[in-house]
């Protein structure tokens, strides 16, 4: 074998010694040092084989080479038929337009997309994909399709810094990750994923927001204008009153409070040197509004030792966030600490307010919690209203109101049925009051009144704003907690037995009702003995 060479992939040397036949091509690579030729760079070898000498000197071993798809074969590429073709048994996971994993968790292949994780009020987060330019408005539109939620111009992000105890809503328009720029990068700094009915009230009811005791005399005296008037007019076009009132303010120096007089203008805020002087030699610029940032300040009795609970922060929104650079106010009350704050939200922002409230207006109803007109199911649009009260049998309604009617008729009757059901006397009393209630999103179980009066300030100080809680004072009773002119109040529910029937009532047995989720239901059409509507749920959505 050594004398005669042998061509490759033709014949071998079998252990006998014997001559056998390849069925396929093959090829072999050694080491440079046995003079096998030079590699090919595909993974084949175009040298000859080494004689077996039994004294040599070293053994020639095959090096390890990568294998590739495909091997050239007399110049042409065949696919390898040594190892057959697996098919991919979760196609859909490798096309994301067809994937099952929820919104935003899958990572695009683009590389202007960040991921950002924002958290929800059960402290549980939830991370996803957005591009650099994304706005508030569209991360909570993700989020509010990813969670499943409803009523979706009223979610907001939330910038919150936990260890200064400060928040503010992020502005619809705000791109989140300018926002998140200034940040500390040691910080505990986060975005909340939480409700904010209050976001624009301001132009619903704006002399709610802006007393008239607030509105600088110097605003527009000159065409005897009725402050009710000139709010208007001025909100519509996208612009604020002059505001002016008494702020305590923290002095940077020490820790003591003192009582300054602020007026806040388009050309920046001002305080008074002496007194409430509006002079211009006794007015001292405090800050440009075009470059601040203002902020409600929470805790701050305890933690900063604020004369009250109504604290605000005003802080140039390029520096980072450090408890020395802040600017503290602190207000009377949460009417004076909603003005200053609405003031300082249209002084800088302007028309582009005005701007997204009407955005917000106008969103179609299917995303404020409606059905999409083509998301139906296939099983409810082959549905039909039918009338079975005539004695010739079922005929189908095919008048729109007479089908809606009968709707409401059905819904009202089931509810009688289910009232009359719950209030027989050999019902079980054990097993009274139903539990209904505790599956509503309004129920918030045994929380305190303290944490009941922070959940409606941070989802907005709006009228009908409510929820309902167990009481801590009172066994088997129940609490409901109503916001009403930027103020919480709270209302007792206390259960009652009349004619061997077990009711609920909160005027002394005037008005009965056999659970919580009938008198939520009253009185969201009836005021009742309340001053407002129940019209806003105060809810806390998991993420």
């Amino acid at each position: 074998m050594t004398s005669q060479e042998t061509r490759e992939g033709e014949v071998g040397l079998a252990p006998e010694g014997r001559m056998m036949e390849v069925a396929e091509t093959w090829s072999e690579v050694f080491d440079e040092r046995s003079g096998g030729g030079q590699e090919d760079p595909l993974g084949g070898s175009r040298g000859t084989l080494a004689p077996l000498v039994p004294d040599s000197p070293a053994v020639c071993r095959s090096q390890p080479i990568p294998i590739p798809g495909t091997r050239i074969r007399g110049g042409r590429r065949s696919l390898s038929s040594s190892v057959p073709s697996i098919p991919n048994p979760f196609p859909e996971l490798c096309s994301p337009a067809q994937s099952p994993v929820q919104i935003g968790s899958v990572p695009p292949a683009a590389t202007d997309k960040h991921l950002l994780k924002v958290f929800g009020e059960d402290s549980y987060s939830r991370s996803l994909w957005i591009s650099r330019g994304s706005t508030a408005k569209e991360v909570c539109h993700l989020l509010v399709q990813t969670a499943h939620c409803s009523d979706q111009e009223t979610w907001s992000l939330i910038e919150l810094h936990p260890s200064l105890s400060l928040e503010r809503c992020l502005e619809d328009h705000e791109v989140v990750l300018e926002a998140q720029a200034a940040w500390s990068v040691n910080g505990d700094a986060k975005l909340l994923f939480r409700k904010n009915y209050a976001k624009y009230e301001f132009f619903r009811k704006p002399m709610l927001f802006f007393p008239e005791a607030m509105i600088s005399d110097s605003a527009d005296v000159t065409k005897g204008m009725k402050p009710a008037e000139l709010i208007q007019n001025l909100l519509r076009s996208g612009t604020c009153p002059e505001i002016q009132g008494f702020l305590h303010v923290r002095e940077s120096s020490r820790k003591t409070w003192k009582r300054v007089y602020f007026f806040l203008r388009r050309s920046g805020l001002y305080c008074s040197t002496k007194g409430s002087s509006k002079e211009p030699r006794h007015l001292q610029y405090v800050a440009d509004l075009e470059e601040l940032n203002v902020y409600t300040v929470l805790n701050s009795r305890k933690l900063y030792g604020a004369p009250s609970d109504y604290t605000l922060c005003v802080k140039p929104s390029r520096e980072p966030m450090r408890a020395h650079g802040l600017k503290l106010l602190c207000a009377d009350n949460e009417r004076t600490r909603s003005c200053w704050i609405s003031a300082f939200r249209l002084f800088k922002y302007g028309k582009q307010l005005h701007c997204n409230y009407q955005l917000s207006k106008a969103a179609p109803q299917w995303l404020n919690g409606a059905k999409r007109p083509d998301a139906k199911l296939a099983s409810e649009s082959s549905l039909v209203a039918m009338d079975f009260s005539g004695k010739a049998g079922g005929r189908v309604i095919q008048n729109v109101c007479e089908a809606q009617s009968a709707e409401r008729e059905e819904g009202q009757a089931w509810r009688r049925r289910e009232a009359l059901r719950c209030s027989l006397p050999n019902h079980n009393s054990a097993a009274r009051p139903s539990s209904i209630h505790r599956t509503q999103p309004w129920f918030h179980g045994g929380v305190s009144r303290k944490e009941a009066q922070r959940l409606i300030e941070e989802q907005g100080l709006v009228d009908g704003m409510f929820l309902i809680r167990d009481s801590q004072q009172h066994a088997q009773c129940f609490v409901l907690s109503l916001c009403h002119k930027l103020t919480t109040k709270h209302y007792l529910v206390i259960p009652c037995e009349e004619g061997g029937r077990k009711y609920y009532t909160m005027d002394d047995g005037s008005t009965l009702f056999i659970d919580l989720l009938q008198l939520v239901e009253f009185h969201q059409i009836n005021r009742g003995i309340l001053p407002v509507c129940l019209k806003h749920p105060c809810v806390c959505v998991a993420l």
